[in-house]
């Protein structure tokens, strides 16, 4: 542990190394449906894998989702993750992913990461995305729904 409540963050070409190179290693999108639909998925299928879509919070009310870490380790049991596997959480910028991985670690899985920068990353100075952190910058698959 890193002194966090969660295993810590990890930059997204790590993250991939990681779900490529451990066969357990599951990564959960915490974005809402309408990040999904409009801006993309993260692209696992040449691992054998597919991302696990759990929101975080709710679209449109953006209300943290009580029942996150229910359907979370519903969804993790599913795939047959074990409490000890890893588990990479990534949201837009990797601040909802953050606080999903604290709570997956307080519920008892014990390998949470943030995957840093999330999908998206911050903002660049012409006020888009995806250019300088993240996901897509760092060159890793992912498709358009």
């Amino acid at each position: 542990m890193t002194g966090e409540a969660y295993a810590g963050d990890i930059p997204p070409a790590e993250a991939w190394r990681l779900l490529s190179d451990s066969g357990p290693a599951q990564l959960v999108d915490v974005r809402t449906r309408p990040e999904w639909s409009f801006v993309g998925l993260p692209e696992l299928s040449g691992l054998g894998k597919a991302p696990l879509l759990i929101e975080w919070q709710v679209y449109p009310e953006m209300a943290v989702d009580d029942a996150f870490v229910d359907r979370l380790s519903a969804a993790l049991d599913g795939v047959g993750a074990s409490r000890e596997d890893p588990v990479l959480f990534l949201c837009r910028s990797g601040v909802r992913s953050r606080s999903a991985a604290i709570a997956a670690t307080t519920a008892g899985w014990q390998r949470c990461l943030n995957v840093a920068g999330g999908f998206e990353g911050p903002l660049d100075p012409n006020g888009h995305r995806g250019q300088r952190d993240g996901w897509k910058a760092a060159g890793l698959p992912w498709k358009q729904t």
